[in-house]
């Protein structure tokens, strides 16, 4: 067996249908008496509906996230928490909102409860990222990471087919890079193999049904365990893709994750043969690259950059930004070969 270090990340999980109703209990066991809601505005109901769980322990409702998190806003949010005397902050959505509570955690110190309502997985690591002048800027920081964490799967049961399978196959790419990652370990092996197969199992069903509560319950199960893994292990290329040109072409995160992994993977194949195999037995596949664009096809996910609005020529400032500040990756990041990944990205090629 490989030589490994493994250190637990410390954070609380609580999962099951009505978790939610447990979140006044968690607060108090922080030792908090303030929280400050956080949501995008499109879930202000959920974040109100949050609120009036808490009763007086709620401070007031931010309903103000957005994608890669602008650092105004983070700046904006932090002011309020200060000025609100919020000892606590409570994330109520996806990876916007808790990317948001992990920017005022970053600089505050403030304990973050998370409530996810989306598959990201970003509540279960100390990865942030925040985004100035037209750039995303990601770092590690265990300061950021959710200090309770509540999976509530009927919290899930309106999120749309659509954005359920989007978001899925992000959480499949944090377990997918986690089995070729510089800093692996066995542990997080059988998790990523199981995040991925739980994944791969819930999302046709969701598309089939998405009142489906097995499915559902399913896919935020394998959410958690993929986002395990990407707080316990370092990331590749597929990372700084959707991490770089996300921020810098302000793309839909969980598409831009869609659309490239098939593509990162196939790039690293050769250089992953272990981790090709592991993927393409969890999803039940024939090849890795294949099976991951297939689960995006067959189930109505974008599978084209083209179709997010993105240029053929920015391919080129792609390749540049993508070349730069790289992240550790078994392939070499080789230019030719790095800009015709972007490009059957941009085309949505079949790997």
């Amino acid at each position: 067996m490989q030589s490994f270090m493994y250190t637990p990340q410390p954070a609380r999980v609580i999962f099951g249908a009505g978790a939610l109703n447990q979140l006044a209990q968690e607060i108090d066991t922080l030792g908090c008496k303030k929280a400050l809601v956080l949501s995008t505005p499109e879930q202000r109901d959920s974040a109100e509906r949050v609120a009036g769980l808490l009763g007086p322990r709620a401070a007031a409702v931010f309903d103000r996230a957005v994608m890669h998190v602008p650092i105004e806003t983070a700046r904006e949010a932090r002011e309020l928490a200060r000025k609100l005397g919020a000892d606590c902050a409570v994330a109520m959505g996806g990876g916007s909102t808790t990317g948001l509570g992990k920017a005022i955690a970053l600089d505050s110190g403030l304990p973050i409860v998370a409530i996810p309502t989306t598959y990201a997985g970003s509540e279960m690591t100390p990865i942030y990222g925040i985004t100035e002048a037209g750039l995303k800027k990601t770092g590690r920081d265990l300061r950021v990471l959710p200090r309770t964490v509540i999976y509530d799967p009927e919290l899930t049961l309106s999120l749309p087919a659509s954005l359920s399978v989007t978001s899925g196959i992000n959480a499949i790419a944090h377990a997918a890079e986690g089995l070729y990652a510089v800093d692996r370990n066995p542990i997080m092996d059988m998790m990523a193999e199981e995040g991925i197969a739980a994944m791969g199992r819930a999302l046709p069903c969701i598309v089939k049904d998405k009142a489906d509560a097995v499915a559902r319950s399913d896919a935020l199960y394998g959410a958690w365990l993929c986002g395990t893994v990407l707080g316990h292990v370092g990331m590749a290329l597929h990372h700084k893709l959707c991490h770089t040109l996300g921020g810098t072409f302000n793309l839909p995160h969980a598409d831009t994750h869609t659309i490239f992994l098939p593509h990162a993977l196939a790039y690293n194949s050769s250089h992953t043969p272990q981790a090709m195999e592991r993927i393409r037995r969890a999803l039940n596949g024939q090849h890795a690259p294949q099976a991951v664009y297939d689960l995006a096809r067959d189930n109505g996910a974008p599978v084209a950059l083209k179709s997010l609005g993105v240029s053929e020529k920015d391919m080129d400032k792609a390749c540049e930004i993508a070349l730069q500040n790289q992240y550790p990756n078994p392939r070499p990041l080789e230019r030719r070969a790095l800009r015709q990944l972007l490009q059957n990205a941009w085309e949505g090629v079949r790997p």
